[in-house]
């Protein structure tokens, strides 16, 4: 499957340079310190803010913030599914007790008050295009001499947020080999769009997905599909979300398996994401997806991700599991295919 180059393509368009804006935003800490620079933004309980004087972006514990302000233009969302837009300042009085609360005002005659601690996520407004982007790229290699053995992960993740929807995409690539037996690989892309629904934390979803197994002797496997979701928790320490929907998926076999030919199916989607957090690093991400065959009842494909990594600025440290099961496969072929992988990366954009 030769989607390799796109993806590589798309990364390089993605990290091109940016123009920051200016750093005037003011953010002062519980202990009295005042630091002057720019917001990007605000995800997992970390504030992330850039300044002229410290390479690359620094974090700031979010529950640590005694006041902030800034006349920049933002999108905030609250742990309820509210979405706010505008500037952001400490609506508290000087003095003021604790909890502290954020004023977000779209207009001098439009605003909203929001307690400090229901604010989970918030994200640059920009008239740039590139600017809007956020994400990651992560790689890693292991090379023995004994038996000229090679193995190599990478992976990236984009998303574009906007006010009351995003759209993501999310790529990896392995490769196994060593002398005297054929290379194992593994390609897949993930594309999805979410938009937020009238009702607090409801969502409705888009996905789209491409996948190369030489383990399962797939050449291509085509998803598409849709539904609805809801966010059971969203706060600045965990994230949990269940989606419900229907798709299709078209597998294509190898030569080996040609007698298979094309084979289209049409299931229901149940899926689960878990997000936990702690200050200034991710402790754990989980997904899982059932794809229970409606046209081929008893048939069950299931796919899972687990990534655990730890933030040092704009470089992680990371260590993923993947897997995808097939609990019917063509006969003569293998059912399962996953793995574990460990390297550094990069993040880019408002993180």
């Amino acid at each position: 499957m030769k989607i390799q180059t796109f993806i590589f393509s798309s990364i390089f368009l993605f990290v091109a340079p940016l123009y920051a804006r200016d750093k005037t935003d003011v953010i002062v800490m519980n202990n009295g310190d005042r630091l002057t620079g720019e917001i990007k933004g605000l995800d997992s309980g970390v504030l992330y803010v850039s300044f002229d004087y410290i390479l690359g972006t620094s974090s700031v514990n979010w529950a640590k913030v005694d006041h902030l302000e800034s006349n920049q233009q933002f999108i905030v969302k609250a742990e309820d599914g509210s979405v706010y837009s505008g500037t952001i300042k400490t609506a508290n009085a000087a003095g003021a007790s604790r909890p502290m609360k954020i004023e977000i005002s779209e207009t001098p005659e439009k605003s909203e008050v929001v307690e400090q601690s229901r604010i989970v996520a918030v994200d640059q407004i920009s008239d740039k295009f590139w600017r809007r982007f956020n994400g990651s790229i992560n790689s890693g290699i292991i090379y023995s001499k004994g038996n000229q053995s090679t193995q190599y992960s990478l992976s990236s993740i984009v998303e574009y947020p906007r006010e009351r929807w995003s759209a993501g995409a999310d790529y990896e690539s392995n490769l196994s080999a060593n002398s005297g037996s054929a290379a194992s690989t593994r390609n897949s892309l993930s594309l999805d769009t979410v938009r937020l629904l009238r009702w607090n934390n409801w969502y409705c979803t888009g996905l789209a997905g491409f996948r190369q197994s030489s383990e399962q002797e797939i050449d291509l496997q085509t998803g598409l599909g849709g539904g609805v979701g809801r966010y059971l928790k969203n706060t600045n320490r965990a994230k949990i979300a269940l989606t419900g929907g229907l798709g299709w998926q078209n597998t294509k076999y190898s030569k080996s398996l040609a007698q298979m030919g094309s084979q289209n199916v049409v299931g229901a989607i149940i899926s689960a994401q878990a997000k936990f957090f702690s200050f200034n690093k991710t402790n754990l991400a989980l997904t899982g997806t059932a794809f229970p065959a409606l046209s081929n009842p008893g048939r069950v494909y299931f796919t899972t991700n687990a990534t655990y990594f730890i933030k040092f600025g704009n470089l992680t440290w990371n260590f993923s599991f993947y897997g995808n099961w097939d609990n019917q496969p063509p006969r003569n072929s293998s059912g399962s295919d996953y793995g574990t992988s460990s390297g550094l990366g990069w993040t880019f954009g408002n993180r």
